[in-house]
């Protein structure tokens, strides 16, 4: 997303007193990173846990064992639980989870390739996921992820409060 936009976007947020929260996996803290460098973020960014190892996951987020060996770290179930621990802990407005496999040496499969990203966002109760594929090496994979994820943060703006 190009500055102007994400600048547009946290002001939108913070104009309807909304904040966000993070839990970051294969984003390593880009997501944050990323977000901060808009205007007006510090009253909006709660805060972003990077959460990489699965034993993390489960120690700061609640992710259970049983899940992440039944699905792996890199899955729909594993960032559905790490968005529900999010809220928990932050308790923002918009709680957003993501994992996946930004390059080789995960749980990636045919069905599962490289580039395979998992998104979970929670907002006024609703959780909604998404998976996607993007392709590239490793950082371009992470980028695109982050710019996914501003992307639907615009449209739950858009959707809810510029009708």
């Amino acid at each position: 997303m190009k500055q102007d936009d994400l600048t547009k976007l946290v002001l939108d947020l913070k104009d309807r007193g909304l904040t966000v929260a993070f839990a970051e996996s294969c984003t390593a803290g880009l997501l944050a990173s990323e977000f901060v460098k808009a205007t007006g973020s510090s009253d909006v960014l709660l805060g972003s846990l990077v959460v990489y190892q699965p034993k993390v996951k489960q120690k700061l987020l609640g992710v259970s064992k049983s899940t992440l060996k039944l699905y792996s770290a890199e899955s729909q179930q594993v960032t559905n639980e790490m968005v529900m621990g999010l809220k928990k802990h932050l308790d923002a407005d918009i709680s957003i989870a993501t994992t996946g496999l930004a390059g080789e040496g995960g749980s990636e499969t045919t069905e599962k390739p490289v580039g395979t990203m998992f998104v979970s966002i929670l907002f006024d109760g609703k959780a909604e996921e998404f998976r996607e594929v993007f392709e590239g090496d490793t950082d371009s994979i992470r980028k695109q992820l982050v710019d996914y994820i501003f992307d639907k943060l615009r449209g739950i703006v858009d959707e809810h409060y510029n009708r």
